[in-house]
Parts: C-alpha cells; sequence; structure tokens
C-alpha cells in the first residue's frame, strides 16, 4: 500500500473522531459517551507513533475514566511502531481487515432484485428506518433517538445515508461518512435478515460509491468483516490496497 493510501485513511479516522475527540500522548481518541460500542469508542495513532510504556498506560486510563474497552483501529502500515508496544501492555488482536478502496468512477454496478429499490434518504422517518436496520442487522440494542441523531451527523459533516425498501419498508441500509480532504469510509452496510442473498448488500454499496463523487469524495474505502462481505464490496469494484487493525485490551 501506498504512504498516501495509509496517511489518507489516518487523518480521515481522526476526523471522524470529531470536535470532542480526547488525545493522550500520540492517540487521538473518539468517545461516544451516549454508547459504549466498540464502533463508537476508539483510538488513532499518529502517523509514525512509537508509544513507550508510560503513553500506553495513559491510554488505558483515559478508556477506563470512562468505563470504555481501551481499543484502537487503525492503519498499522502508517503507524509500524505502535502494535509491539500494545501486544507488550497486554493488548489482543481483534482482527486484521482488508483494506479497500475504489474511485467512484470505477464502481460496478451491482442490481439487487427487481423489487428493490435502493435511494439517499435524509428525511428523519428514513433515518429512524435505517438507524433500525443497521441496530438489528449488527445485534445492538434497539435504535434510539442517538443513533438518528449520529446519522444526522453525517448528513450534516457532507457524508450520505442510503436505503434499500421492498415490500415498502426499509430492509437495508448503509452509509458514507463525512468526507475529509476527499476521503470517506463506506459503512454500515445492513441488510434485514429476512432479505439477505438479494443482492440488497452490494446495491448500497454501489450507490453510495457512485454518489460518493457528488459529495467530494475521490477515495471512498471500507473494511469488510469477513471474506463474505469482500465478496460482495469487489464484485462493485472495490480493491484491497492493505489492512487495518482492530486491537483491543480485554
Amino acid at each position: 500500500m501506498s504512504s498516501h493510501v495509509s496517511t489518507a485513511v489516518h487523518a480521515y479516522l481522526r476526523s471522524a473522531a470529531g470536535p470532542d475527540a480526547r488525545r493522550a500522548g500520540p492517540f487521538l481518541i473518539r468517545f461516544d459517551e451516549h454508547d459504549d460500542a466498540g464502533p463508537f469508542n476508539y483510538a488513532v495513532p499518529d502517523d509514525g507513533a512509537s508509544p513507550t510504556a508510560g503513553e500506553v498506560a495513559a491510554l488505558v486510563a483515559a478508556f477506563r475514566e470512562r468505563s470504555r474497552t481501551p481499543r484502537l483501529e487503525y492503519v498499522p502500515q502508517a503507524s509500524p511502531g505502535v502494535e509491539a508496544a500494545l501486544l507488550a501492555a497486554g493488548f489482543v488482536p481483534e482482527g486484521r481487515y482488508p483494506l479497500l478502496v475504489c474511485a467512484p468512477g470505477s464502481v460496478v454496478d451491482a442490481p439487487a432484485s427487481p423489487d428493490v429499490r435502493v435511494r439517499l434518504v435524509a428525511d428523519d422517518p428514513g433515518l429512524w428506518a435505517v438507524a433500525r436496520v443497521m441496530n438489528e442487522a449488527f445485534g445492538a440494542p434497539e435504535a434510539t433517538g442517538h443513533d438518528v441523531a449520529r446519522l444526522r451527523r453525517v448528513l450534516d459533516g457532507g457524508g450520505l445515508v442510503a436505503a434499500a425498501v421492498q415490500d415498502g419498508k426499509v430492509v437495508g441500509g448503509g452509509q458514507l461518512g463525512r468526507p475529509h480532504e476527499g476521503v470517506a469510509e463506506v459503512a454500515g452496510i445492513a441488510v434485514s435478515a429476512a432479505y439477505r442473498r438479494r443482492g440488497i448488500a452490494g446495491a448500497i454499496t454501489a450507490l453510495l460509491t457512485r454518489e460518493a463523487a457528488g459529495a467530494g469524495v475521490t477515495m471512498p474505502f471500507l473494511t469488510p468483516a469477513d471474506d463474505a462481505a469482500a465478496r460482495v464490496y469487489a464484485r462493485t469494484g472495490y480493491t484491497r490496497v492493505g489492512e487495518a487493525l482492530h486491537i483491543s485490551l480485554p
């Protein structure tokens, strides 16, 4: 992977931490005061960081103060000196995920079943429906106003939210995060269990990636959770350029 891609993705992850991010030594931490789920609470190291044991301890303390599990999501190629320091402190890798990118002009149409309509949404009823599908698909608690507010912040920051509609109801959803210097993450691709294997995830991904150019994004990226998801994204034009590491302290 080129150093440009890894540093661009890192810059995006730090931007996504938002204005309330907290710094602990060479780490920038994203905290969600309303939700203790791992994907909303993680640190990103500075590029090229080589943290000391004391700096890792300060990072852990910052998470513990908020009753959060200490964890990081980052691109090892951008900070090759970090993993050894984390492992020495007892951190355990949750997973190493392929980092995929796709230029918006290279996206491949991935049509779903003919009776499925995929569209962008911005109204509150649409955001509520997408939040419900996402939480259901990822085994999270029932959606709340905080989940909807999180999607609204994505839109307010220039990102996108998509919904797949079948039988008159929203059965899938996904988002393109708030762009930062032409980079944004395609994430939260979710399909209700009863509607899977109908091409819906691919259609949502293709729509968000195609529309990314209009949102000022030249490098949409994603990190599939498993091989099956990776195959879906490959069919829409995504190619692997590296890996992302999720690592936490049990």
